[in-house]
Parts: C-alpha cells; sequence; structure tokens
C-alpha cells in the first residue's frame, strides 16, 4: 500500500499529548499515534454503520406477534444453545 505524506498543525497542548504517548512507549513516533487514531475512528464508524443497518432492519421488520415472555424464552434457548448461558 502507497503512503501519502501530509501536513498537519497541532496545538501546542496536542503536541504535548503525542509526544506523551510515545514517552509511555505506547508508540514509537507521531505518525504512528496518527495512524493508529485513524484506524480506531476508522473501525468505530464501521460499527456505527452496522448498528444503524440493524436499526434499520429492526425497523423494516415489522412488528411481531410475539410476547413479549416469548422472546425472552426464544433469546434463553439460542444462549443455551451456544453455549453463551
Amino acid at each position: 500500500m502507497g503512503a501519502v505524506r501530509k501536513s498537519i498543525t497541532f496545538t501546542e497542548e496536542q503536541d504535548k499529548w503525542i509526544k506523551f504517548q510515545i514517552i509511555k512507549g505506547d508508540f514509537t513516533n507521531d505518525s504512528e499515534y496518527i495512524r493508529a487514531l485513524v484506524r480506531k475512528d476508522q473501525a468505530e464508524n464501521a460499527r456505527i454503520l452496522e448498528l444503524k443497518k440493524a436499526i434499520e432492519d429492526g425497523l423494516n421488520s415489522g412488528i411481531s406477534n410475539k410476547t413479549v415472555t416469548d422472546i425472552i424464552t426464544d433469546v434463553e434457548a439460542t444462549m443455551k444453545a451456544n453455549g453463551e448461558l
């Protein structure tokens, strides 16, 4: 994968924070820290898109005829079958 060079301006406080992360040993340089933040943001956005899709699917699925007790029973059965309960 190719690399693109960027120029970014930070406040002194932000620069101190980045340097602190490097001093702690969490990252070896500024670029590594910034790339980690971008990866974290990408993962979070992907998770948000999944949640939005699940909400949309739920809203589009219509109203269930099951009672709350029926739903709880079904969930418990599924969790037991999966070894989660």
